[in-house]
């Protein structure tokens, strides 16, 4: 058998990617600017099929910073945000002194759910105060519902700021995942569905991102000087790690066929434990590049719990991963508003997230078919 750890999503290159750096290194374009920085945003558009501009940075979370600066949040603003998700969809609120206000989920794609998204708007109005932006998700490459969230939106004159960090490659009614928003946020972490080892990207109109590449760029004035009249950060993307994230492109099709395989493995494997119950898409409309197959199992007199999943695949060298836990129960965010019940804190405590990388082999497969057969006692 084979003793390698089985990772829940490891990066996976295509090959061509060492042409790209090698390139840079033979042209000492050793820098945060240079020829794949622009390739890499050209191809990002051409992919999204955009007339938007694309700038490329250091990781998502630089993103979404730059996209609440160039939305107008400043201390003491507040900003709408789905609970369910990784912290660093929050965490950029609070750099500049703004405060959250959680959004509980809807039940089949985990994401914001539009009925309480309304509920929040309306109770930060009752305080006075018109949130500044929405930050919604999609969660595990799943799209959220973009013409219910952009319907209220518009109705309150609020952008939506798009997390697609865990979504390229997916899309609803064949619009890509990263254009529905005022600001759309891709990443290119190591887990992701394609890397750049770390980096991301802000999508928005050319001249938010050219303003975002002069924020990213120390907000240097254009002087012979150096000359700053606002502050800036050191954001932008390296010119090596976009070089890895050119080649990564050329894949990306490829990783989300193998990705969506995955999760339809897992489906025909568990198609008649009652108990499990996937994330899924709606309908025809919604395409997931599943960049994580997540599954809930339910409450059952046969005493199946994540918990004993999630150990039992570790036992066997398999890593799997808990759904996000969300935010308004995060011991960081407790001061913090929260319009819900409790879908997204029963996501978190019967969710688990599956080894779903685009490189698992057969043989991989094969091992985890055999845990899961024996946990959910299939044979």
């Amino acid at each position: 058998m084979k003793d390698d750890k089985i990772w829940l999503s490891s990066p996976h290159m295509g090959g061509k990617e060492i042409h790209f750096i090698n390139d840079a290194f033979e042209n000492n374009w050793i820098a945060p600017l240079g020829p794949n920085v622009n390739g890499f945003e050209n191809d990002i558009q051409h992919y999204l099929k955009t007339t938007n501009g694309v700038a490329a940075l250091s990781s998502g979370t630089a993103a979404l910073h730059l996209a609440l600066i160039l939305a107008g949040v400043s201390a003491g603003d507040l900003v709408i945000c789905q609970t369910l998700t990784f912290a660093a969809s929050a965490n950029p609120i609070t750099y500049l002194n703004a405060k959250p206000v959680f959004v509980d989920s809807e039940d089949l794609t985990y994401n914001m759910s539009p009925d309480f998204l309304k509920l929040a708007i309306e109770g930060c109005l009752a305080t006075g105060k018109k949130p500044k932006a929405i930050i919604a998700v999609h969660l595990y490459g799943m799209p959220y519902q973009k013409e219910a969230i952009e319907e209220i939106a518009a109705f309150y004159d609020i952008p939506v700021i798009e997390d697609s960090a865990e979504a390229l490659g997916s899309s609803y009614k064949g619009q890509k995942c990263g254009t529905f928003g005022s600001f759309g946020i891709l990443s290119f972490n190591g887990n992701k569905i394609i890397t750049t080892s770390g980096g991301g990207a802000l999508v928005a109109n050319k001249e938010r991102t050219d303003k975002a590449v002069f924020l990213a760029t120390q907000a240097r004035d254009n002087a012979p000087h150096y000359q700053h009249s606002q502050i800036g950060y050191n954001y932008r993307m390296s010119n090596i790690c976009a070089g890895i994230g050119r080649g990564q492109m050329e894949v990306l099709d490829n990783h989300v066929e193998k990705r969506r395989a995955v999760n339809s493995f897992y489906r025909s494997l568990l198609q008649d434990v009652e108990e499990v119950i996937f994330q899924s898409e709606p309908d025809a409309t919604y395409f997931s590049n599943f960049w994580l197959t997540s599954i809930r199992i339910l409450p059952n007199a046969k005493g199946y719990t994540t918990t004993d999943l999630r150990l039992a695949l570790d036992a066997a060298g398999i890593e799997s991963r808990p759904v996000w836990k969300p935010m308004h129960l995060q011991p960081v965010f407790t001061d913090c508003a929260f319009y819900g019940t409790d879908v997204a804190e029963n996501l978190f405590n019967y969710g688990l997230c599956l080894p779903s990388g685009s490189n698992l082999s057969q043989e991989d497969l094969n091992r985890i078919s055999d845990v899961l057969s024996q946990f959910f006692e299939l044979n």
